[in-house]
């Protein structure tokens, strides 16, 4: 039991189950597809909203430095990932990864974690953007029934429409072809990168000195130590990072990492790259650089506009030009984070679906999953599905408190993958690799520890949410997965025939 729990799927094989007819995927995406894409799902909810809540909350202008280590630790982990989509150009990101090296069980706790994190970031985002939808429609006196914009106080209940059309419609979009849905994310990229030059640019004629000081203030107050929404290294060793100044930007930087989710998106596109070897390592590094650029860009200017005590929660960038006496660019920036947060979603989804696609194409989910459209080449049936599920869970559901559990999963993707360049460099060492990640095992290593360290400062019950979610994936493995894995399934029949030719009445039989 332990060997089939633990069997691993070649790359070769991996490779060769992509090239089935009924499971082909469609290669149609470049290099600067894929980059388009990193830089269309990075720059969304982070930049727009969570450089309030880390710069008031904890770090002050010292969020900026918070960017950057989050960065720091993205980018330790896309060289990892780098290795592994130029090595193995399959769909599936760290779940087909980990399948290759660490073996089946491990490989499923990875693609289940991936579910989970792709899926709540999906509701998330559509969340994010109907609000943003709604403030422009409010600014144009339009106002939709309370009841179908998920904001019925009175009653209690409300289904946000507009987060639900946006999941569905963005679900067509995926049906009908990646290259649709490349240059859709083309667009939208071009304007909502222009919108954050003109904050950037704009913005920085308004900074003042006095708001940078202290740059690294201390923090108000901290969580009591047996509150279960303190950091769970408070509840570890007595002591929160947030009680000191230079540990809170560590503190900022586990909440703005959620501005980073989704670069690693960019590796489940591998199989529908044209040449995956050299596209895939381009698009994962080139659109981080790009975007953790931006972010320090816009958290330095945010935070020199307007002091960060006085930051809005919720719409910093819009409230910061307000505060200076330009109004009319807050309808700008809501008009360029709603058009972010349109190719969040997207890439998001598309994330989401090719996991769940590689899963069941392996029989650890239905196979019923697994099969492409038969002209657009695209797995229309897992991407419907997961469409149709997220969008009821974004109308009936507010997710905001949910955005740590989101960074958990992705935290524990990276340091699965970095394990899992460290093994393959020992079990394949012939494996052809385009990219290499370099100084291995060192950065690895450091990858590990700078996301165990991140995951550490989340708030323990984002833990006990991601341990309920890890024990109901080990139900569902044992109780189906591991009795219709297609390559525990390939196994069985290969024995079944040694042992026929072993027989005595083998040959007549």
């Amino acid at each position: 039991m332990s060997n089939a729990l633990f069997r691993t799927k070649n790359v070769e094989q991996s490779i060769q189950d992509t090239e089935e007819p009924e499971h082909a995927l469609k290669k149609s995406l470049t290099a600067l597809d894929l980059t388009v894409f990193g830089v269309g799902v990075i720059i969304g909810t982070g930049i727009f909203v969570l450089t309030g809540t880390a710069a008031k909350n904890t770090a002050g202008p010292a969020v900026s430095l918070s960017f950057v280590v989050a960065g720091v630790v993205c980018a330790l982990a896309a060289l990892c990932y780098a290795e592994f989509a130029s090595s193995v150009p399959v769909a599936g990101s760290a779940y087909t990864f980990s399948y290759a090296s660490l073996g089946e069980l491990p490989a499923w706790i990875i693609g289940w974690d991936l579910v989970l994190e792709l899926a709540l970031g999906t509701a998330v985002v559509a969340v994010g953007w109907s609000g943003y939808i709604h403030s422009l429609l409010d600014n144009a006196g339009w106002d939709l029934p309370a009841a179908l914009s998920g904001r019925d106080g009175a009653t209690g209940f409300g289904f946000d429409i507009l987060a639900a059309a946006l999941v569905l419609v963005l679900t067509a979009i995926l049906v009908v072809g990646m290259k649709l849905s490349a240059r859709v994310t083309s667009v939208v990229v071009a304007i909502k990168v222009a919108v954050v030059l003109v904050v950037i640019i704009a913005g920085a004629f308004f900074v003042k000195g006095g708001n940078y000081h202290p740059f690294i203030p201390k923090a108000q107050s901290a969580a009591s130590a047996g509150n279960l929404k303190a950091p769970l290294i408070q509840l570890m060793f007595g002591w929160a990072p947030s009680d000191f100044g230079v540990m809170g930007i560590f503190t900022a930087a586990s909440v703005v990492f959620f501005a980073f989710i989704g670069f690693d998106v960019v590796a489940t596109a591998a199989e529908e790259t044209r040449h995956p070897q050299r596209d895939v390592p381009r698009g994962i590094l080139g659109s981080l650089i790009i975007c953790t650029t931006l972010y320090v860009a816009v958290s330095i200017v945010v935070t020199g506009m307007q002091k960060y005590s006085a930051l809005s929660i919720k719409a910093p960038l819009a409230d910061a030009f307000k505060s200076t006496g330009h109004p009319w660019y807050a309808g700008l920036i809501s008009f360029g984070a709603a058009v972010g947060l349109t190719t969040v979603c997207m890439i998001l989804l598309l994330g989401q679906s090719r996991v769940f696609f590689a899963m069941s194409r392996d029989g650890l989910l239905p196979r019923f999953f697994s099969h492409t459209h038969p002209r657009f080449r695209t797995p229309y049936r897992s991407t419907i599905l997961l469409g149709v599920i997220i969008a009821i869970v974004a109308g009936f559901t507010s997710l905001s408190e949910l955005a740590e559990l989101v960074n958990i999963g992705t935290l524990f993707a990276f340091i699965v993958v970095a394990l899992s360049v460290i093994i393959l460099r020992r079990t394949r060492p012939d494996l052809h690799r385009a990219f290499r990640t370099p100084w291995v095992p060192v950065v690895p290593i450091l990858s590990v520890c700078a996301s165990l360290w991140l995951m550490l400062n989340l708030p323990a019950e984002t833990w006990i949410r991601f341990a309920i979610w890890m024990v109901i994936g080990f139900v569902v493995y044992f109780f189906y997965g591991r009795s219709h894995s297609r390559l525990g399934l390939r196994e069985r029949e290969a024995a079944a025939a040694g042992n026929a030719a072993q027989s005595p009445h083998g040959t007549a039989d």
